[in-house]
């Protein structure tokens, strides 16, 4: 795929500007690739209990081959402006998009896996220009949105060190290199971590955080459900005494969802068995539509004509910016990378703010929140959404960012 950067002469601080080009050939083949899919039979159950239905991924294929159109999201993305700089001896790409109020906060948004910062374009003009989005120009924000190591445009690690403690302090670089001496974080999923470990590292210059996947769970209680994850233990038997109903039923979801999730055990033991992700436009969409269970019920019924939260074409600019940048292997590599866990409490002091959407893949009682979080300013349930919130939901989204952070204006 080729892309542009504008700049005549470089330095290792440059902040060059960055244009999206792909070339007619690549899409053109993946067209082709996609219309040779060999696919296996129907699976021999009525759910999704054995993972993507061959129907899904039948209707997207045909979608991708004969509705679908890349210059679309192409266009999208290259009236916004992206960027690109070198931190740590690697390229990272990001979109910055400044509020023409001028005392608005600055806040960065990291996305997670398998997503990038497609998942944030609903959200840009919401949260930059809140006055024509139902907000008071108070409400504005500057925002930041890169694209993680080995993700999207940003370059791929060749050696390791790229793990959510690295990508943390490369985003405080990055903040600092904009000119920002004060800001907010906010991310899921990957951008989960991430943001905890700007919240752990604290730099002068973080104001607070958000997080719509709470880091919460008590250590104790995270690392008996995790030993249930080959389904051979029962934790749920093992939990302490003396839970809440809303604690045990967080456990319930986490148990489920460590119980299906043999992509991120793949990823985290074996990324680079993965290589079909480079080769298989749709054995790539496939591995990265099973990524939970609500997700996928929303996706399925895209595909069945029945969208909601996203759309057919949502899903597949995201996968197919996965496919034209080749990056399927390069992303799964971060969960080699990670020796954190996912759910459980991180040591945060700085002010956070949680926002927990009810199809999360994991709930967060307020009383694990208040503990993980002791510096809580924002806790709430929202009405609808899932694990993608930004994506599925930007208008429900964008009032949690303005809630959360009008404390720290």
């Amino acid at each position: 795929m080729a892309v542009k950067t504008m700049t005549p002469t470089r330095t290792g601080t440059d902040i060059r500007p960055f244009r999206i080009e792909v070339p007619e050939a690549d899409l053109r083949g993946l067209r082709e690739r996609v219309a040779a899919t060999r696919w296996p039979e129907r699976e021999t159950v009525a759910d999704q209990s054995q993972g993507v239905p061959l129907e899904t991924s039948q209707a997207l294929a045909h979608h991708w081959v004969t509705e679908y159109d890349w210059r679309t999201v192409e266009a999208r993305l290259n009236d916004l402006p992206n960027f690109v700089t070198e931190i740590d001896g690697l390229d990272i790409h990001f979109i910055h998009v400044r509020s023409h109020h001028d005392d608005a906060l600055p806040l960065i948004v990291t996305h997670g896996w398998p997503g990038s910062v497609i998942e944030q374009l609903k959200i840009i003009r919401p949260l930059t220009d809140p006055t024509s989005h139902g907000g008071e120009a108070s409400d504005a924000f500057h925002l930041v949105i890169p694209s993680m190591p080995g993700y999207g445009f940003s370059g791929r690690p060749d050696a390791p060190g790229w793990d959510p403690q690295h990508i943390a302090r490369a985003w405080t670089e990055l903040m600092r290199r904009l000119g920002y001496d004060r800001f907010v974080a906010q991310g899921g999923d990957w951008g989960a971590l991430i943001t905890d470990m700007l919240g752990v590292q604290a730099p002068p210059e973080l104001a607070g955080i958000h997080t719509n996947m709470p880091c919460v769970v008590p250590p104790e209680i995270d690392a008996l459900l995790q030993s249930g994850i080959t389904g051979v233990n029962n934790p749920l038997a093992e939990l302490p005494a003396g839970l809440s109903e809303e604690e045990r039923a967080a456990c319930e979801r986490i148990d489920f969802f460590w119980k299906h999730s043999a992509y991120a055990l793949v990823m985290t033991t074996r990324p680079e068995t993965l290589t079909a992700l480079a080769d298989s436009p749709v054995g790539l969409a496939s591995f990265m539509l099973d990524h939970d269970a609500a997700s996928l019920d929303l996706i399925r019924a895209a595909f069945a004509g029945r969208p909601g939260g996203l759309t057919r074409d949502d899903i597949l600019d995201n996968v197919t910016l996965y496919w034209l940048t080749n990056t399927g292997v390069s992303s799964a590599r971060l969960y080699a990378q990670n020796t954190l866990s996912f759910f459980a409490a991180k040591g945060v002091r700085v002010p956070a703010a949680v926002s927990q959407f009810p199809d999360e893949i994991l709930l967060a009682p307020r009383s694990w929140a208040e503990r993980a979080y002791p510096n809580l300013i924002h806790y709430r349930k929202v009405e609808r959404g899932g694990h993608f919130a930004a994506w599925e939901q930007p208008q429900l989204f964008a009032r949690e960012m303005r809630d959360a952070f009008r404390s720290l204006r």
